[in-house]
Order: structure tokens, then sequence, then C-alpha cells
């Protein structure tokens, strides 16, 4: 039994919405899944372990990334022909991404049987694959019409289990769409719709009434993608529906911090999950979930470790059946070690994203396992683990 221990811990930030941040300065891994937190007693027994020092920085969960438009396993963003656009977002802190649809696969099939087909194959490969260890949710279905109830059994059967934005296929208004969310729900599925006006050529303009009607688990980019609805729309859709909110970096800005003040204001912050949805014309972000985490925490007005829980903890709660996004026992180990960065005015991660900054991310362990040791993309920390 592999075991992994960091000790001499800043702040355990936990992902949890309802107690952001955890006491204890030590955190035991067994195999793949967090054994224990606490304080300097849990090193009385470790046995033989590989022990990281924190050096009184600051862990998180790994971040969620709610909106790829992933294509290949590689790691290719086929929207920017670009390669290695996964392992740059974990460099960013990302250990896990959930597809909003291979809407940019070269000939995406329209049809019933080829839709069907890409999501398998979709789901499937990234489940093999885990480009750089990061673990992607690939496959997600996209609508289109001459699906019927007996497809989404199917695809249930093969392990599909996400919808793709809905409004990327031709399945683009209540009318269609209703029926299929809940052939959807009933198999187990996921469910999420594009919201606000057109972002590629064959997509379409989706309206708070829209998603009102058809009754998605999530309401994608509510910030637009990356044109917004108003917000007297965004009021119906938090005044009127349960669905996760998800804010974009790829989106609006003005209205991202409208709903993040007006969620504040109804108590409906753990509504709020994060997402870069790209590679998109926007371009591809790799510290994007990091910089949507700033901006809520110094843009608006949210606590850093609540910020935290929207990209890591609000998204488990959305994502049910995957076992990760908190700090707490039986949890898969997908980790961050993270300080403030060199030259900030902050003192600790958290101080750096109420300040606007990045911290500087030391360490990403996806499954227990260090995976990066210095991020090649944000600032360097002030202080380091050994």
């Amino acid at each position: 039994m592999a075991t992994l221990v960091i000790k001499n811990i800043g702040t355990i930030v936990s992902g949890d919405i309802t107690k952001p941040i955890l006491e204890g300065s030590v955190i035991v891994v067994e195999d793949n899944l967090i054994s224990a937190i606490g304080g300097e007693e849990l090193l009385a027994n470790i046995g033989d372990a590989t022990v990281v020092d924190a050096n009184g920085t600051t862990v998180t969960p790994g971040l969620w990334d709610t909106h790829v438009h992933v294509t290949t396993a590689d790691g290719y963003g086929t929207r920017q022909k670009t390669f290695g656009f996964i392992e740059s977002a974990k460099n960013g802190g990302v250990t896990t991404m959930i597809s909003a649809g291979e809407c940019h696969f070269p000939g995406r099939p329209k049809d019933p049987a080829g839709t069907k087909a890409l999501a398998v194959v979709g789901h499937k490969s990234f489940a093999n694959a885990k480009p750089a260890g990061v673990k992607v949710e690939g496959g997600a279905l996209i609508m289109e019409k001459g699906l019927v109830e007996k497809d989404f059994e199917d695809l249930s059967k093969e392990g599909v289990w996400v919808v793709g934005e809905i409004g990327l296929g031709s399945v683009n208004n209540p009318e269609l769409a209703a029926p299929m969310v809940e052939w959807a729900h009933k198999y187990g599925f996921k469910v999420q719709m594009h919201t606000g006006g057109t972002s590629i050529p064959g997509s379409s303009t989706v309206t708070a009434d829209d998603v009102i009607k058809t009754k998605p688990d999530v309401v994608s980019h509510i910030n637009g993608g990356p044109t917004a609805i108003p917000e007297h729309e965004v009021d119906r859709i938090m005044d009127e529906t349960p669905f996760a909110m998800e804010i974009v970096q790829c989106g609006n800005p003005k209205i991202a911090t409208y709903v993040l003040k007006r969620a504040t204001e109804k108590g409906q912050l753990g509504r709020v999950i994060f997402g870069n949805d790209a590679p998109s014309g926007t371009g591809i972000i790799p510290l994007g979930i990091m910089r949507n985490i700033s901006f809520a925490a110094s843009m608006g007005g949210i606590e850093p470790a609540v910020a935290v829980a929207m990209a890591t903890g609000n998204p488990a709660k959305v994502y049910d059946r995957l076992n990760r996004g908190t700090i707490a026992v039986g949890k898969e180990a997908d980790l961050l070690i993270m300080d403030a960065p060199m030259g900030s005015v902050a003192d600790d991660a958290l101080g750096a994203f109420a300040a606007g900054d990045l911290p500087g991310l030391s360490y990403v362990i996806i499954d227990g396992k260090i995976n990066v040791k210095k991020s090649s993309n944000t600032p360097p920390a002030k202080r380091k683990p050994c």
C-alpha cells in the first residue's frame, strides 16, 4: 500500500462551501484515497511513506474545469490547432475536466448513430488515456434530432453519462430537448444547456425561458459563451430554478460579477461552478480556472476559500458520481500545494486570490501521486514544499 503524507500545512481548504477551511496540518493518503486529516499526531505511525513538507503553505483540492471542448485523448485542441492544452491546464491546477461536447471534432457526425458513436468513443478514449494524468470525463453526448429513449439507455450501458450543452446540435429548443432531458435523467445522465447568444456556426441562441422549460442540470456559461443573457434573464434562472450556474472564463465579466453578487445576496453561492469554455474562439487559457477564483475573490467580494469551492466541491455535487472535489476522508487524493507568488502583496495563497493575484502552484498531486513539482505556468511560490 503506497502512502503519501503531507505535513506542516499552513491552511487546508476543503472545497466544501459549508465548511471551507479545515483544522489540521497533516493529510495522509493511502493508495489513491485520503485516509486521515489532522494534526502532527498522525505522524506517529506512518511507517514507510513518502513525506512532503508543505512548509506552511496551502493545500486545496485539485481544480475542476466544467466546460471543456475536448476532441482527442492526446490533448490536441482542434479549434486552436494546439497540442498539449490539457497538460498545460494541469499546470494551472486542473485535475478534472468535464466535456461540454466534442463539437470541434473534425467532420463531427450529426445523425443519431454518429453522435452516439462519438460519445462512446470520447468517453472510452479519455477513460483509457487520462492525458497527462488529468481525469477527463469525455464523450458528452451532443443531442441531435432522431434520438429516442433507447439511445440513452444504450449509451448509459456503455458508460456515457453526460449530455453536452444543448444547443450545439440540431436539438435546440425546449419542444425537442425537454423530452430527451427526461430520458437522459431516467438513465442517470447529467445535462448541460448552452445559455446566451450563438457561439459557433451551427449553434443556437438560448434564452432563460428555454432553460426553464428544458430543465437541465447545468446552465452552461450563464455569463455568456461569449455573449450573455441580460440581467433580468439571469434573475429568472436564479429565482425560478435550482440548476447549477456555470461562470466561464471565456464569457462576459459584467454578467459574471452580477451573478456572483446576486448569488451572495440570495444565499446561492453553492450553485455557482467554474469552467473555461475552451478551446474556443477566445483561445486556450491554462490558468483560466485560477483566474475565475481570483476574479470572484478580488472583484466579486467572495471569500477566497468559498471561491475555491466553486471550482472543486460545488461541481462535485453536480457531477456526484465522481468521488473527488473535496478534501475529506475517503475521497480521491487530487490535491494542490500552493502559496502566494513571489512579489505579491499577499502572505499566502488565499490572500493572493483576494488581492487579484494567481498563487504560485508548487505541487499537483493526482490519485495520491506527485504529478507536477513546480508549475510551468504560474508564477513561482514564495515558499516551496520539500
